[in-house]
């Protein structure tokens, strides 16, 4: 077995996506869905109930403010393990296959959120259910570190080459489907009586996401590998080192990455979770409902399930670069005024704009970016190179968002300007990101070379 790179081009074998297995296709598609939909459930309903309940179920010594904070850094906590998830499992998916990361991610993400369901609070046995709430945020952050990797990976090296930026963005509209399933059930449970919701109906849909982990491993089991892969054995190219090739040969193409995903992630955990804090927080001026964040974010997931596809397919016709540039812009353009019009407290104001931010702003990025970053990486050390970008970024983008976020919120007296600088700035970063990213459609991913 050797580490030496295949040739830019050759006639022995043919471009991947130039000859699809229909089958492998839709089990592909299918196998990745799933996964997102457990990943998005688990990462809305944690995201959710940090925000409105964890504070006083497991940290009510730190009082109202401390709290909160505290939930927030549990949080953070799952987004700091995700780069070593993404590091571990990444060597798994170069070394060893796509399919077999794949297996080993849904399983440890869907244990610890199980798990989380059955934890005891602090009225229980004090600070223990703290620390073990802790330790299975960080082995969900391990198994979510790969997961979305995995997907984009799989699914860009299985789909036709002509509309790899549409069959990369289906797999995603499992993330919507899981925040359509956490958003609602948390919508529905504030119908419960505060007691009962705090008591024991909290743990339900922690507890459910048993059913998501049989459906994910049943569908995987049936997975075949990836074309590329299997080029990659065929020829003896499997590399024994992928992170070293990526530190030695693609350092550039991860910032890149890194930068691109700062506006996407960032903002989705903006609009998804902070931005459901601070409307708790405010309480008054929102009539005093506190799950008008749920209820927006299951609008806004219905209308990202068409958008994300939509702006995939549109970066196969004009290119992902320009589609990610112009939805980064919007996002930098419309964060003022998005905050502005959610701080007057308009119950359909705030629906419309988490609809326009999370539907527009940051599916125009998430759905380019399905098929880009694989597309940036060699077939040797990809799996690594998206894991590492997409990981590492949502560790400053998504994961400390809440925390930080949090922070100045308190310092500021939930100031709304706050939330709308912090947003314009992540925005910002990604639109300056995509001057130097170079355009990828179209791309050969049985090619060892990055695309830069």
């Amino acid at each position: 077995m050797t580490t030496q790179p295949l040739r830019p081009t050759r006639t022995s074998a043919p471009q991947a996506g130039d000859t699809v297995d229909p089958d492998q296709l839709r089990r592909a598609t299918l196998a990745s869905s799933v996964g997102s939909a457990l990943e998005y459930y688990d990462f809305y309903i944690y995201g959710l109930a940090t925000a409105l309940i964890f504070g006083p179920l497991f940290f009510a010594p730190l009082g109202a403010t401390g709290a909160l904070i505290a939930a927030f850094a549990t949080y953070g906590v799952g987004f700091a393990a995700r780069p070593f998830g993404g590091l571990i499992f990444g060597y798994i998916g170069d070394r060893f296959g796509r399919k077999q990361v794949l297996l080993l991610t849904i399983g440890l993400m869907g244990t610890a959120s199980f798990a989380i369901g059955l934890l005891p609070t602090y009225e229980q046995a004090g600070m223990l259910g703290a620390i073990l709430l802790v330790v299975m945020r960080i082995i969900q952050g391990l198994g979510a570190g790969a997961e979305q990797a995995g997907a984009t990976t799989l699914i860009s090296e299985v789909a036709p080459r002509t509309r790899r930026g549409f069959f990369a963005a289906l797999p995603f509209v499992g993330i919507q489907i899981g925040t359509l399933l956490g958003a609602g059930t948390f919508a529905l449970l504030g119908l419960a009586n505060p007691e009962v919701l705090t008591g024991w109906l909290w743990r339900v849909p922690f507890l459910a996401s048993i059913l998501l982990i049989a459906v994910a491993i049943y569908i995987r089991l049936k997975l075949k590998e990836t074309p590329v892969f299997q080029e990659l054995e065929k020829h003896k190219n499997v590399n024994k080192n992928p992170l070293g090739v990526l530190w030695r040969t693609s350092k550039k193409n991860v910032l890149i990455g890194i930068g691109l995903r700062m506006g996407e992630n960032g903002n989705s955990t903006i609009y998804s979770t902070l931005l459901v804090g601070f409307m708790a927080a405010k309480g008054g001026i929102f009539e005093g409902d506190k799950f008008i964040g749920p209820v927006g974010l299951l609008i806004a997931a219905g209308f990202s399930a068409i958008m994300v596809i939509t702006f995939g397919a549109l970066s196969d016709r004009v290119g992902r670069v320009k589609v990610y540039r112009y939805g980064a812009l919007f996002q930098l353009l419309f964060a003022f005024p998005a905050f502005y019009l959610i701080s007057l407290g308009n119950v359909t104001l705030v629906w419309i704009v988490m609809s326009i931010g999370i539907a527009l702003g940051v599916q125009s990025m998430l759905g380019p970016q399905c098929a880009l970053l694989p597309e940036l990486f060699g077939s040797t050390h990809r799996f690594t190179g998206v894991a590492m970008s997409r990981e590492i970024s949502a560790v400053f983008a998504g994961g400390i968002a809440p925390f930080v976020g949090g922070l100045l919120l308190a310092v500021t007296h939930q100031s709304w300007v706050v939330l709308a600088g912090y947003s314009l700035v992540l925005a910002a970063i990604s639109f300056a990101t995509t001057f130097v990213t170079p355009e990828t459609v179209g791309r050969d991913l049985n090619l060892v070379e990055d695309a830069t």
